[in-house]
């Protein structure tokens, strides 16, 4: 069952997950964990609430699987710059932000690539205060 660990790491939960979805979602979700890698190749990767949680000095994002999206969620990213404008939901709040990818669509990898290495570096600098 999805969420319970069975001794595995992270890293081979959300591979089990990616697996599991077997359709678009998984597709989405395993092309957007290669690109959070290639952006971040320090990134540590978390199982937490059930679902992939990728960290470094902190929560970068976590990636949730819903019948019609893959939501990306940057529990900071109000705090972050997005002139590619990719985050698409939870735009109403303080504090998070989110991207919903639906089947189809494409995300701008360089523009994303850029917004991962933009919330390390929030984490960071939060860390250091």
């Amino acid at each position: 069952k999805s969420g319970t660990n069975d001794g595995q790491s992270a890293s081979e939960l959300i591979s089990r997950r990616i697996d599991e979805l077997g359709d678009w979602r998984g597709d989405t979700l395993g092309w957007m964990r290669k690109l959070i890698k290639d952006a971040d190749p320090d990134v540590v990767e978390e199982w937490k609430w059930t679902n992939p949680v990728w960290s470094h000095d902190g929560i970068i994002c976590t990636g949730e699987s819903y019948k019609k999206a893959v939501k990306l969620t940057f529990p900071n990213g109000a705090a972050l710059k997005d002139p590619a404008r990719l985050f698409n939901s939870s735009l109403e709040g303080n504090v998070r932000r989110a991207i919903d990818i639906h089947e189809g669509d494409t995300v701008d990898e360089k523009a994303f690539k850029a917004l991962v290495r933009e919330a390390v570096a929030f984490n960071r600098s939060s860390r250091s205060k």
